[in-house]
C-alpha cells in the first residue's frame, strides 16, 4: 500500500470520529426496513425507501453532527429526484458515504444457537465496485450470543477471522473498515457476564486483525456497550454501564485505533445517548468515543414521516434533534432535560 493511501485512510477514519460527530447507520436490509415501514403502515418499495432516505439525508445542518452514513447496496446505487446519486448527495452535504458489505449472519455448523457472518466470497470485486460508486468506508457485523455455555470459542474465533479478512480486503482497496463484533443483549445475564463475553470477543478480534496485518490506525471499532441482558431482573445504572464498557475497552482495544463508534443494540433512544454521554463525561481513554446508531437516531423521524411527504420537515427535525443530542454526548454535555426542548 502506498504512503498516500495509508494517509488518506487514516484521515478518513479520523474524520468519521471528528468532535461532536458520529455515524448514521442507514444500512437496513430490504427485509429490515420493510418491518420498520410496517409499523407506520407504509409499503416498502424501492420508491418509498428512496423517498424516506433521500429526505433524511437532505436534513439541513445534519453534517454538524453526522460525519458519515452507512448505506445498503440498493441505496448506494439509487438516484435522487434531482438526478444525483445518493453518495453524491451525501458528499455535497458534507457527509462521507459508506457501505454495508456482509451478506448476513447464518447458522454456525455444530454450534447450536450461534451464527457466523457470511460474505467473503467475491468481496474483493464488490469492494472495487463500491469504491467506484463513491463509498469511502465499509461495515461488517458479527453477532455473538450469550447463553448456557455461549459464546463458544468456535463462534468467537470464526467471526473474528471473518472480520479480520474483511478488514484487510477493505484497506487493500482503499476503504476504511468498520469492524463490528456485536455481543447481543438478549437474555437474562447480568452485566458482568456481558463484560466477560465482550472482552473475550474483542481480544480475539484484535488478535485476528494482527494475523491479517491490518493497520489499526485505519480502522474503526463498532462494539456493543457492556449492558445487563434485556431479561435481567437487575438492570445496571447508566454510570455502571459506562464504567464497565470503558473497563472492557481498556482491556481489549489497542490505543492505536482512532475511534470507537458504538451500536445502540436495542437500547431506547434516550438511554443510548445517556450511556455515551456518561462515558465521555468520565473520560481517561485514548480513543474518540462516538456513535454509529441506526434505529436510535431514526425511530422518531420514521414515526414523524409516516410515509407522507408533507411530514418530511417534521421527520427531518426529529433526526436533527437526536443527532444533535448525540453530538453533545460526544463531549459529555448531554442532559436529560434537553429531551423536552
Amino acid at each position: 500500500m502506498s504512503k498516500s493511501q495509508s494517509e488518506r485512510l487514516e484521515s478518513t477514519a479520523r474524520e468519521l470520529v471528528a468532535p461532536q460527530k458520529g455515524i448514521l447507520a442507514a444500512d437496513e436490509s430490504t427485509g429490515t426496513i420493510g418491518k420498520r415501514f410496517a409499523t407506520i403502515n407504509v409499503d416498502s418499495t424501492p420508491e418509498t425507501r428512496l423517498a424516506y432516505r433521500e429526505g433524511m439525508f437532505s436534513t439541513e445542518g445534519l453534517s454538524e453532527f453526522v460525519s458519515g452514513v452507512i448505506l445498503y447496496d440498493e441505496t448506494l446505487r439509487q438516484e435522487t429526484s434531482s438526478g444525483k446519486t445518493i453518495p453524491e448527495l451525501l458528499s455535497e452535504r458534507g457527509m462521507i458515504p459508506g457501505i454495508k458489505v456482509d451478506t448476513g449472519a447464518k447458522e454456525l455448523a455444530f454450534c447450536p444457537g450461534e451464527k457466523v457472518t457470511e460474505g467473503l466470497d467475491g468481496l474483493r470485486d464488490r469492494l472495487v465496485e463500491y469504491v467506484g460508486l463513491g463509498a469511502r468506508f465499509a461495515k461488517w457485523r458479527a453477532v455473538i450470543a450469550i447463553g448456557d455455555g455461549l459464546p463458544s470459542d468456535t463462534c468467537i474465533d470464526v467471526n473474528a477471522h471473518a472480520l479480520a479478512r474483511y478488514a484487510a480486503l477493505c484497506v487493500e482497496n482503499g476503504l476504511v473498515p468498520i469492524v463490528e463484533p456485536e455481543v447481543l443483549m438478549d437474555g437474562a445475564h447480568d452485566i458482568e457476564t456481558c463484560y466477560e463475553a465482550t472482552v473475550r470477543t474483542q481480544r480475539a478480534v484484535f488478535a485476528a486483525l494482527a494475523v491479517q496485518r491490518v493497520p489499526l490506525e485505519q480502522i474503526l471499532l463498532k462494539p456493543n456497550m457492556v449492558l445487563s441482558g434485556t431479561d435481567c431482573r437487575e438492570q445496571a445504572s447508566v454510570h455502571e454501564v459506562a464504567v464497565q464498557t470503558i473497563r472492557c475497552l481498556k482491556n481489549a482495544v489497542p490505543a492505536s485505533v482512532p475511534g470507537i463508534v458504538f451500536l445502540s443494540g436495542g437500547q431506547s433512544d434516550e438511554l443510548a445517548t445517556a450511556h455515551l454521554n456518561e462515558m465521555n463525561r468520565i473520560g481517561g481513554f485514548p480513543w474518540e468515543l462516538s456513535f454509529s446508531y441506526g434505529r436510535a437516531l431514526q425511530a422518531p423521524a420514521l414515526k414523524a414521516w409516516s410515509g407522507e411527504q408533507a411530514n418530511m420537515a417534521a421527520a427531518q427535525a426529529a433526526l436533527h434533534k437526536r443527532s444533535r443530542l448525540n453530538g453533545l454526548a460526544r463531549s459529555g454535555d448531554y442532559r436529560d432535560e434537553l429531551e423536552a426542548a
